[in-house]
């Protein structure tokens, strides 16, 4: 592998947000509105896509799309999708001032990197008006990022495509995709790398793909720790990570 030059951080659940808790919760009380009660399987499979895309994947599955039927009446369509979407927003932007502290391990590690002179970028699922709450808070827990760019500046094209990995490249002036490594908790980042042509890392503990919180996961016997990291190892592999890392001080190990 080339060099590393740059290394793009996903947030909730990589590098803020231990498990990923504040679009779940967000979510859940949107499609509550409705009558619906989603699985933690429904809500965290879409993980880390555009979050109007992660809606529509949501109502496309057969049990939701059921239920949703059942509830109004006749089947969804575009317009519930930007009515859930709305009431998702909203709750989003209530909730989050309490799910920004950084996770373990990520201002040491961070720091490491750039002693090393490799640049930090990121890339995220949540909107602008969502950030301008979160990249203040990590901010005041000391992580600082060279650059966040969310699926607002692309278009709207945001993961699985590339686009937001290549703003990171183009601002940050990376030379070429062999140098760049992407971090992620989701199947949503992994597949993002994977179409960027970068190095793509799965993060463990503390990810969506794991789905528990620090205090969940601190309760479990070693083989239930074991279990479940296995567990998200298995999805990680499946999306075709190079990758996949316990938890951050992982990644210094795969550029030394």
């Amino acid at each position: 592998m080339q060099k590393t030059e740059l290394v793009i951080f996903d947030w909730a659940g990589t590098t803020v947000d231990y498990g990923c808790f504040a679009p779940v919760q967000a979510f859940v009380e949107a499609f509550r509105t409705y009558g619906i009660e989603p699985a933690m399987e429904e809500v965290r499979k879409p993980m880390g896509m555009l979050k109007i895309d992660h809606i529509r994947t949501m109502l496309e599955m057969p049990r939701i799309s059921g239920l949703w039927k059942e509830c109004q009446g006749r089947g969804w369509n575009e317009e519930d999708v930007e009515a859930v979407y709305k009431n998702m927003e909203r709750r989003t932007l209530e909730i989050l001032p309490q799910f920004a502290e950084v996770k373990p391990y990520v201002l040491e590690v961070v720091e490491e990197l750039r002693s090393l002179g490799i640049k930090i970028g990121s890339t995220t699922g949540y909107t602008d008006e969502m950030m301008e709450i979160v990249v203040p808070a990590a901010r005041a827990d000391g992580y600082v990022p060279d650059m966040w760019v969310s699926p607002n500046s692309v278009k709207n094209m945001g993961r699985p495509y590339p686009y937001m990995i290549f703003r990171n490249m183009e601002t940050l002036q990376a030379s070429s995709v062999s140098g760049v490594i992407k971090v992620g908790d989701t199947v949503a980042d992994i597949k993002e790398g994977k179409n960027a042509g970068v190095t793509t890392v799965g993060i463990v503990e503390g990810s969506s793909v794991m789905g528990l919180s620090r205090t969940e996961y601190e309760a479990l016997d070693d083989s239930g720790k074991l279990e479940r990291c296995r567990r998200a190892e298995a999805i990680y592999n499946e999306a075709g990570a190079d990758f996949i890392i316990k938890d951050m001080r992982g990644l210094l190990d795969i550029i030394a």
